[in-house]
Protein backbone atom coordinates (compact mmCIF):
# COMPACT_ATOMS: atom_id res chain seq x y z
CA UNK A 1 0.00 0.00 0.00
CA UNK A 2 1.38 3.28 -1.25
CA UNK A 3 2.03 6.12 2.18
CA UNK A 4 0.63 9.51 1.94
CA UNK A 5 4.21 10.63 1.62
CA UNK A 6 4.68 8.20 -0.71
CA UNK A 7 1.67 9.81 -2.70
CA UNK A 8 3.01 13.85 -1.92
CA UNK A 9 6.44 12.49 -3.28
CA UNK A 10 5.26 11.28 -6.53
CA UNK A 11 2.82 14.44 -7.21
CA UNK A 12 5.87 16.75 -6.51
CA UNK A 13 7.57 15.19 -9.24
CA UNK A 14 4.89 14.83 -11.70
CA UNK A 15 4.07 18.68 -11.00
CA UNK A 16 8.14 19.64 -11.71
CA UNK A 17 7.91 17.00 -14.82
CA UNK A 18 4.78 18.85 -16.21
CA UNK A 19 6.16 22.47 -15.11
CA UNK A 20 9.54 21.90 -17.05
CA UNK A 21 7.80 20.25 -20.31
CA UNK A 22 5.81 24.20 -19.90
CA UNK A 23 8.91 25.77 -19.71
CA UNK A 24 10.26 24.24 -22.66
CA UNK A 25 7.71 25.20 -25.12
CA UNK A 26 7.48 28.87 -23.55
CA UNK A 27 11.26 28.77 -24.43
CA UNK A 28 10.74 27.82 -28.08
CA UNK A 29 7.64 30.46 -28.11
CA UNK A 30 9.48 33.24 -26.13
CA UNK A 31 12.14 32.49 -29.44
CA UNK A 32 9.53 33.17 -32.33
CA UNK A 33 9.00 36.43 -30.08
CA UNK A 34 11.95 37.62 -30.62
CA UNK A 35 12.44 37.18 -33.48
CA UNK A 36 9.22 38.82 -34.50
CA UNK A 37 10.62 41.77 -32.49
CA UNK A 38 13.77 42.33 -34.42
CA UNK A 39 11.53 43.06 -37.31
CA UNK A 40 8.95 44.79 -35.82
CA UNK A 41 9.46 48.69 -35.66
CA UNK A 42 11.21 50.71 -32.68
CA UNK A 43 8.74 51.70 -30.10
CA UNK A 44 7.13 55.03 -29.35
CA UNK A 45 8.16 55.62 -25.60
CA UNK A 46 12.10 54.90 -24.78
CA UNK A 47 12.29 52.50 -21.65
CA UNK A 48 13.26 54.05 -18.09
CA UNK A 49 16.93 53.16 -17.28
CA UNK A 50 16.30 51.36 -13.86
CA UNK A 51 18.79 52.89 -10.70
CA UNK A 52 21.79 51.19 -10.34
CA UNK A 53 22.02 48.34 -7.53
CA UNK A 54 24.69 46.80 -6.16
CA UNK A 55 25.48 43.45 -7.21
CA UNK A 56 27.99 40.34 -5.86
CA UNK A 57 29.19 38.18 -8.96
CA UNK A 58 31.22 35.44 -8.14
CA UNK A 59 34.18 35.50 -10.69
CA UNK A 60 35.95 32.17 -11.09
CA UNK A 61 40.02 31.94 -10.78
CA UNK A 62 41.50 29.30 -13.09
CA UNK A 63 44.73 29.36 -10.89
CA UNK A 64 43.36 28.01 -8.00
CA UNK A 65 39.97 26.65 -8.63
CA UNK A 66 38.30 29.19 -6.34
CA UNK A 67 35.42 32.20 -7.15
CA UNK A 68 35.98 35.70 -5.92
CA UNK A 69 33.61 38.55 -4.85
CA UNK A 70 33.69 41.34 -7.45
CA UNK A 71 31.22 44.00 -6.50
CA UNK A 72 29.46 45.89 -9.07
CA UNK A 73 26.56 48.79 -9.42
CA UNK A 74 24.40 47.88 -11.90
CA UNK A 75 20.83 48.47 -13.46
CA UNK A 76 18.28 45.76 -13.14
CA UNK A 77 14.87 45.74 -14.01
CA UNK A 78 12.50 44.71 -11.72
CA UNK A 79 11.09 41.04 -12.88
CA UNK A 80 13.29 38.86 -11.06
CA UNK A 81 13.80 36.35 -13.63
CA UNK A 82 14.90 39.46 -16.26
CA UNK A 83 17.23 40.68 -13.24
CA UNK A 84 18.80 37.20 -13.24
CA UNK A 85 19.36 37.32 -16.77
CA UNK A 86 20.79 40.60 -16.58
CA UNK A 87 23.31 39.36 -14.09
CA UNK A 88 24.46 36.10 -15.86
CA UNK A 89 25.09 38.15 -19.12
CA UNK A 90 27.24 40.51 -17.07
CA UNK A 91 29.03 37.67 -15.58
CA UNK A 92 29.63 35.60 -18.56
CA UNK A 93 30.83 39.08 -20.37
CA UNK A 94 33.40 39.55 -17.59
CA UNK A 95 34.71 36.60 -19.00
CA UNK A 96 35.66 38.11 -21.64
CA UNK A 97 37.58 41.02 -20.10
CA UNK A 98 41.43 41.36 -21.17
CA UNK A 99 42.89 40.15 -17.43
CA UNK A 100 40.06 37.96 -16.60
CA UNK A 101 41.25 34.97 -14.86
CA UNK A 102 38.36 32.82 -16.92
CA UNK A 103 39.05 33.70 -20.05
CA UNK A 104 36.62 31.53 -22.39
CA UNK A 105 36.27 31.41 -25.94
CA UNK A 106 34.85 34.25 -27.97
CA UNK A 107 37.28 36.88 -26.02
CA UNK A 108 37.80 38.80 -29.43
CA UNK A 109 34.25 39.40 -30.39
CA UNK A 110 32.74 42.44 -29.60
CA UNK A 111 29.25 41.94 -28.41
CA UNK A 112 27.72 43.45 -31.51
CA UNK A 113 29.02 40.84 -33.67
CA UNK A 114 28.03 38.02 -30.74
CA UNK A 115 25.08 36.17 -30.27
CA UNK A 116 23.58 36.02 -26.46
CA UNK A 117 25.46 33.46 -23.92
CA UNK A 118 22.16 33.18 -22.21
CA UNK A 119 18.79 32.91 -24.26
CA UNK A 120 16.76 32.87 -21.20
CA UNK A 121 16.08 32.33 -17.05
CA UNK A 122 13.22 30.90 -15.68
CA UNK A 123 12.11 30.90 -11.94
CA UNK A 124 9.82 28.43 -11.04
CA UNK A 125 8.40 27.54 -7.43
CA UNK A 126 9.37 24.25 -5.51
CA UNK A 127 7.14 21.11 -5.13
CA UNK A 128 6.25 20.44 -1.70
CA UNK A 129 9.21 18.77 0.68
CA UNK A 130 8.22 14.81 0.98
CA UNK A 131 6.47 15.54 4.41
CA UNK A 132 4.01 17.38 2.44
CA UNK A 133 5.38 21.12 3.99
CA UNK A 134 5.42 23.84 1.57
CA UNK A 135 8.91 24.59 0.03
CA UNK A 136 9.43 28.28 -0.04
CA UNK A 137 12.59 28.70 -2.77
CA UNK A 138 12.46 28.69 -6.55
CA UNK A 139 14.22 26.97 -8.91
CA UNK A 140 16.26 28.78 -12.01
CA UNK A 141 16.39 27.16 -15.44
CA UNK A 142 19.30 28.52 -17.25
CA UNK A 143 19.21 28.18 -20.75
CA UNK A 144 22.38 28.53 -22.44
CA UNK A 145 22.92 29.47 -26.35
CA UNK A 146 23.27 26.65 -28.54
CA UNK A 147 26.77 29.14 -29.53
CA UNK A 148 27.96 29.67 -25.94
CA UNK A 149 28.26 25.67 -25.09
CA UNK A 150 29.74 25.11 -28.47
CA UNK A 151 32.46 27.42 -28.21
CA UNK A 152 32.91 27.19 -24.21
CA UNK A 153 36.69 25.70 -22.98
CA UNK A 154 36.31 21.64 -22.53
CA UNK A 155 37.44 20.11 -19.16
CA UNK A 156 36.13 19.38 -16.08
CA UNK A 157 37.72 22.47 -14.55
CA UNK A 158 37.11 25.38 -16.61
CA UNK A 159 33.27 24.25 -16.83
CA UNK A 160 32.48 23.31 -13.31
CA UNK A 161 33.70 26.70 -12.30
CA UNK A 162 31.67 28.49 -15.01
CA UNK A 163 28.23 26.51 -14.02
CA UNK A 164 29.46 27.06 -10.19
CA UNK A 165 30.11 31.22 -10.98
CA UNK A 166 26.53 31.14 -12.04
CA UNK A 167 24.93 29.18 -9.24
CA UNK A 168 26.35 31.27 -6.74
CA UNK A 169 26.11 34.68 -8.51
CA UNK A 170 22.69 33.69 -8.85
CA UNK A 171 22.06 32.79 -4.78
CA UNK A 172 24.18 35.72 -3.73
CA UNK A 173 21.72 38.55 -5.58
CA UNK A 174 18.71 36.52 -5.71
CA UNK A 175 18.74 34.09 -1.95
CA UNK A 176 15.44 32.85 -2.61
CA UNK A 177 16.77 31.08 -6.00
CA UNK A 178 18.13 27.31 -3.93
CA UNK A 179 18.40 25.14 -6.67
CA UNK A 180 19.42 25.74 -10.34
CA UNK A 181 18.85 23.70 -13.17
CA UNK A 182 20.70 24.46 -16.85
CA UNK A 183 19.10 23.78 -20.80
CA UNK A 184 21.06 24.08 -24.02
CA UNK A 185 19.10 25.78 -26.83
CA UNK A 186 15.74 24.93 -25.03
CA UNK A 187 16.54 21.18 -24.33
CA UNK A 188 18.09 18.94 -21.44
CA UNK A 189 21.80 18.55 -22.36
CA UNK A 190 23.84 15.79 -20.93
CA UNK A 191 27.35 18.20 -20.67
CA UNK A 192 28.12 21.66 -21.19
CA UNK A 193 31.31 21.10 -23.21
CA UNK A 194 31.83 17.57 -22.72
CA UNK A 195 32.32 17.01 -19.01
CA UNK A 196 30.29 19.37 -16.39
CA UNK A 197 27.06 17.71 -15.56
CA UNK A 198 23.72 19.48 -16.95
CA UNK A 199 21.22 16.53 -16.37
CA UNK A 200 21.29 17.71 -12.42
CA UNK A 201 19.90 20.07 -10.75
CA UNK A 202 22.33 22.13 -8.56
CA UNK A 203 21.85 23.06 -4.77
CA UNK A 204 22.35 27.23 -4.50
CA UNK A 205 23.46 26.53 -0.92
CA UNK A 206 26.75 24.89 -1.62
CA UNK A 207 28.17 26.12 -4.08
CA UNK A 208 31.75 26.03 -3.62
CA UNK A 209 31.61 22.30 -3.02
CA UNK A 210 29.32 21.80 -6.03
CA UNK A 211 26.54 20.31 -4.02
CA UNK A 212 23.82 19.19 -5.93
CA UNK A 213 21.17 16.34 -6.04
Amino acid sequence: MISRAQRILFIGMLIAAVTMAAILIRLRERAQDRLHAVQSSTPLVEPVEAPPTAVTLLIPNDADNSLQESPRSLPLPQDDSARARVLLETLLESFREPNSTHPIAGSGASSGTRGPDIDEVFLMPLPHSRDGAPNSGKMAVVNFSASFAQSHPSGIEPETLTLLSIIGTLHANLPAITEVRFLVDGHPRDTLAGHADLTRVYLASSTTSGGGQ
